[in-house]
């Protein structure tokens, strides 16, 4: 396998997480080449410098790593295996870097592919949402070949802080999978928590510090309850992920053996909340199923209109290696 410098980085799938992954890259200095459904997406990138590929193959060809950021299993596979798609112009050495939330079994059917073509797989989903993503302070699972992980290392640090790899190909997806999943289950667990303390008289800028600094607290509290409290519920990740994502995890159990309680029910939570509020309303919308069963807003008057935890870019990068 070659242990060649990245010169040229493609990037495909320019969302709300995939744009700003590419932004940091394009900011640390990286020679970049992208490509998305639809342009208009790509014109801030464009605007910084970046290239534009009429295809998965032309972006191929012209660069030594593959970044794929796509919003489902299926969209990464049409983007890698349609006729004029990743493989088809692939070089010998090139290294494709999974970073959508996907399932390990199709990240390990399609880096079969890729291998036998001469590329690289890596799958590399991210966690911490889309505004860490903004300050490149984003967590990165990287899973795949050690050499390959430490060839690509120089991106995962323009792109997150804290890289962690988790052993071979598909390992980091499972580990995404596990973790979007108990995010889920707060989000929803924090829904009834707010209710239940607001329907007893409490003040909801009391009980989010409260709940802030005690046992009680996570990362979905600090990020997701701000935006439940301040009504904008702008979390930048829509419900139909949200779902995809519980789905994911349930089905990975399913087929694990594992006897999950508190998933399948999860699942059938947050499927009834896209009926209601539709496929791209904000997943932190899952809290309105409670504020309209009960006449009640989660509102604490005060609150700022935009996430407050948002850090500026942290010089460096934490490696946590795997054996």
């Amino acid at each position: 396998m070659t242990t060649a410098a990245v010169n040229r980085v493609g990037f495909i799938g320019l969302g709300n997480v995939g744009e700003k992954l590419a932004s940091s890259l394009l900011r640390q200095g990286f020679e970049m080449v992208v490509r998305d459904l639809d342009r208009a997406a790509a014109k801030p990138l464009l605007a910084k410098g970046a290239q534009w590929a009429d295809s998965g193959r032309d972006l191929a060809q012209n660069c030594d790593v593959v970044v794929t950021c796509l919003p489902s299993p299926a969209a990464s596979a049409e983007v890698m295996e349609a006729s004029d798609g990743v493989i088809a112009g692939m070089q010998p050495g090139t290294v494709w870097l999974e970073m959508s939330t996907t399932d390990e079994a199709e990240v390990r059917r399609l880096g079969a592919v890729v291998e036998s073509s001469g590329g690289i797989p890596l799958d590399a989903p991210v966690s911490g949402g889309c505004h860490r993503a903004a300050t490149g302070n984003i967590a990165i699972f990287a899973g795949g070949e050690r050499a390959a992980f430490e060839r690509v290392l120089p991106l995962l640090a323009a792109m997150g802080r804290e890289i962690v790899h988790t052993g071979p190909l598909g390992s980091a997806s499972v580990l995404k999978v596990v973790t979007n999943y108990l995010a889920g289950v707060h989000l929803i667990a924090l829904g009834e928590a707010l209710m239940v303390a607001k329907k007893a008289g409490l003040d909801l800028a009391t009980v989010y510090e409260g709940i802030r600094v005690s046992s009680g607290n996570s990362f979905v509290h600090e990020t997701e309850s701000q935006v439940i409290l301040n009504g904008s519920y702008n979390i930048n990740f829509t419900m139909d992920l949200e779902v995809k994502d519980l789905t994911l995890f349930d089905d990975l159990g399913a087929k694990l053996d594992v006897p999950l309680e508190l998933s399948p029910l999860a699942v059938s939570i947050v499927r009834d909340g896209l009926e209601r509020y539709g496929p791209r309303a904000w997943s932190s919308m899952i809290v309105k199923r409670l504020e309209d069963a009960c006449g009640e807003a989660l509102r604490a008057p005060g609150f700022p209109a935009e996430l407050t935890d948002i850090e500026p870019p942290t010089p460096g990068y934490e490696v946590t290696r795997s054996r």
